[in-house]
C-alpha cells in the first residue's frame, strides 16, 4: 500500500445514530453495534495482520482505552495485554518484565523477544525516531519479527514523524475526535461517576441528547463541559444544553476563523418569504430524518442570494433555531488574512473542524467574497475546488447556509443543482411584506401594532428592504423618546418620508441583479415584483 492508502483517517464524528456502522461507500449501515469507529478502525487494522500503527493524537488516555477495547475483541476466548512504553516511565503495567527501563532500544528488543499476543504503546516514540538511525533499523527487525505473530505495535504522538524507511511499512492514522458511539459510552460512565446521588438512571433519550450536544469535542474537553453543567446544579438534558454549548464555543472561538453564533431568532420573526419559509420546514423534517435516508435524500443546504438588507442573514439564525441546531459562522476575512496559516490549508481544517462538530448549521455570509472560481489564480481558485469536492462529500449532519449579495461573481458551478438543494432569490419585500415586517420591529420592541395604520405606510415604503424598516421604526422611537411620549403613526411618517431606500440610489444595480436571477434562482416570496 502507497502512502496516501496508508493514510487513513479516523472520521468519528459523522452523525450517526448510535452503533450505525458506515459501509465503504460512506453509506450508513445496519444493524447497529455497540463498537465506535474509532475500535473498528484499528481492530480491522490488527487483523489485516499490520504489526506497525502510527497514531496521531495528543489523546493518549483514550488510545490507551481503545487499545483496551480492541484487545478484548481481537482473539477469542482472551484478552490481549497491552504494555505502554514512555520515556519517563519505562514499560508499564509491570515494571519489572523490561527492569523498568525507558530506554527505547531496550523497548524494542524486549517487544522483539516477546512470544505472546500483545499490543504495544509507545507514547511520543517519534523523537527516539528522529535522533536514531539505529531506533530506526531496529524498529523495522522489529517489523519482521512480529509479522504473523498477533504482536503490534502502535506509536501515538501529537505530531506526526515518519521516517522515509518506515513510511511504507507503517499505517497512519489520525484520531479525530470520538464519534456518537464513543460519546454515548463516554457519557453513560462519566455521569455514573460524578453524579452526587448515585442515580444511574439516566434516560436514553438525554443520554443521546447529551451526546449529540458534545460531538466535536474531545474526551477531556466533554468531560469539562460535563462536569461544569453539573456542578452548576443543572439536570442534564434541555437545560444543560447551553451549559455544554459553551465548551463548544470556547473551542470555535480558539481557532479565529469560525465564530459560534447564538441565535433566538424563529421563523416568526421573518418577515414574508413564504416560499423560503415552506421550503425549509419540509426540508427540516427530512433532516432530522437523516439517519434513516439515503445521503442523497438528507438536505445539504441552501443558498441565498439577493439583495442587501432583506433578511438572508436573518434567515440563516432562522434556520439554525427551526431545525435546533448551533450555527457557526465561517469569517473568510479571517481565513486570508494570513494570520492562522496559509488560507487553504486553514479554510480545510475549518470545513474539517466542522464536520467533527455536526450536527450543526454551517454560515458562509458573502460567499462570493472568499469563494470564487476555479479560473481564479491562487488560493481562492484552490479554495474553490476543495470547497465544491466538500460539498458532495461532507457528512450529513452538516446543513450549509450560504448568503451572497454581489451574484454575478458566483460562478456557475456554485449555482448548479448538486451543490445546494435549492437557490434562493431573496428581493425586496413586497406590500404585504413590508406591513408584517413593520409588525415584527414594532412587537420586537414592545409597542402595540395594531395601533397604527400600517395599510397606509405602504405608500411611503415602496422598494423597501426589510433593513430600511426596521431603521425607519428605530429612529421614529427615538424620536418619540427624545420628545418624552409614546410613538405615533405620524412619527413613522415623518422618517419614512426623509429615508431614500436603496432600491431608488442602486437602482441599475438593483436591475442587473434581478435580470441575473430571474431564471438563475427559485424566489424567496410567491409573485416576486420585478
Amino acid at each position: 500500500m502507497g502512502k496516501a492508502g496508508q493514510e487513513n483517517r479516523l472520521k468519528s464524528t459523522q452523525n450517526m445514530a448510535p452503533g450505525q456502522a458506515e459501509n465503504c461507500d460512506g453509506q450508513n449501515a445496519q444493524p447497529a453495534s455497540t463498537e465506535s469507529r474509532a475500535a473498528k478502525t484499528i481492530r480491522e487494522i490488527f487483523e489485516s495482520g499490520r504489526p506497525l500503527t502510527y497514531i496521531r493524537s495528543s489523546e493518549e488516555q483514550r488510545v490507551g482505552g481503545l487499545l483496551r477495547e480492541v484487545g478484548r475483541q481481537l482473539i477469542a476466548g482472551m484478552v490481549v495485554p497491552v504494555i505502554q512504553w514512555s520515556l519517563t516511565e519505562g514499560l508499564q503495567p509491570d515494571r519489572e518484565i523490561a527492569g523498568a527501563t525507558p530506554d527505547p532500544r531496550a523497548a524494542l528488543d524486549f517487544i522483539a523477544a516477546y512470544r505472546d499476543p500483545a499490543i504495544f504503546h509507545l507514547k511520543d516514540f517519534h523523537e527516539p525516531l528522529r535522533d536514531s538511525p539505529e531506533i530506526r533499523r531496529r524498529l523495522r527487525d522489529v517489523y519482521e519479527g512480529c509479522r504473523d505473530q498477533r504482536k503490534y505495535v502502535v506509536i501515538t504522538s501529537p505530531v506526526k514523524f515518519i521516517p522515509e524507511e518506515l513510511d511504507r511499512s507503517m499505517v497512519f492514522l489520525e484520531l479525530r475526535p470520538p464519534d456518537f458511539v464513543e460519546l454515548i459510552q463516554f457519557v453513560r460512565q462519566e455521569t455514573q461517576r460524578v453524579s452526587r446521588d448515585g442515580d444511574e438512571g439516566i434516560s436514553e433519550a438525554v443520554l443521546h441528547q447529551t451526546a449529540r450536544a458534545l460531538q466535536g469535542l474531545t474526551l477531556d474537553e466533554s468531560r469539562y463541559a460535563l462536569r461544569r453543567a453539573m456542578a452548576s446544579g443543572l439536570q442534564l438534558g434541555s437545560e444543560s444544553l447551553p451549559a455544554l454549548l459553551e465548551e463548544k464555543r470556547l473551542l470555535i472561538n480558539r481557532s479565529g476563523v469560525i465564530e459560534y453564533i447564538s441565535s433566538g431568532t424563529s421563523l416568526g420573526q421573518v418577515g414574508g418569504l413564504e416560499g423560503l419559509k415552506k421550503w425549509l420546514l419540509e426540508r427540516r423534517k427530512l433532516f432530522q430524518m437523516r439517519d434513516t435516508l439515503s445521503s442523497e435524500i438528507v438536505p445539504k443546504g441552501l443558498l441565498m442570494m439577493g439583495i442587501p438588507g432583506c433578511g438572508k442573514s436573518l434567515c440563516v439564525k432562522a434556520i439554525a433555531s427551526s431545525f435546533e441546531l448551533p450555527l457557526y459562522r465561517v469569517d473568510m476575512i479571517e481565513i486570508f488574512s494570513g494570520r492562522h496559516g496559509k488560507p487553504e490549508g486553514v479554510f480545510a481544517e475549518s470545513c474539517k473542524m466542522m464536520e467533527d462538530m455536526a450536527p450543526a448549521v454551517l454560515w458562509f455570509d458573502e460567499i462570493e467574497m472568499g469563494i470564487t472560481s476555479t479560473e481564479s489564480s491562487g488560493e481562492q481558485g484552490r479554495i474553490f475546488a476543495f470547497f465544491l469536492t466538500w460539498m458532495q462529500e461532507k457528512t450529513r449532519g452538516l446543513f450549509v447556509a450560504a448568503t451572497a449579495n454581489r451574484i454575478d461573481l458566483l460562478p456557475a458551478e456554485m449555482i448548479r443543482k448538486g451543490r445546494f438543494d435549492e437557490v434562493f432569490f431573496v428581493d425586496i419585500p413586497q406590500d404585504d411584506e413590508r406591513i408584517e415586517i413593520f409588525k415584527i420591529h414594532l412587537t420586537r420592541r414592545g409597542i402595540d401594532p395594531t395601533q397604527f395604520n400600517l395599510a397606509q405606510l405602504t405608500q411611503f415604503t415602496v422598494g423597501w428592504t426589510g433593513a430600511e424598516i426596521e431603521q425607519c421604526v428605530v429612529s421614529a422611537i427615538t424620536q418619540a423618546k427624545l420628545a418624552d411620549r409614546e410613538i405615533t403613526e405620524q412619527d413613522l411618517i415623518n422618517i419614512a418620508v426623509k429615508i431614500v431606500p436603496l432600491s431608488r440610489t442602486m437602482k441599475e444595480q438593483i436591475g442587473h441583479i434581478r435580470s441575473w436571477a430571474f431564471e438563475r434562482a427559485v424566489r424567496a416570496s410567491p409573485q416576486t415584483q420585478r
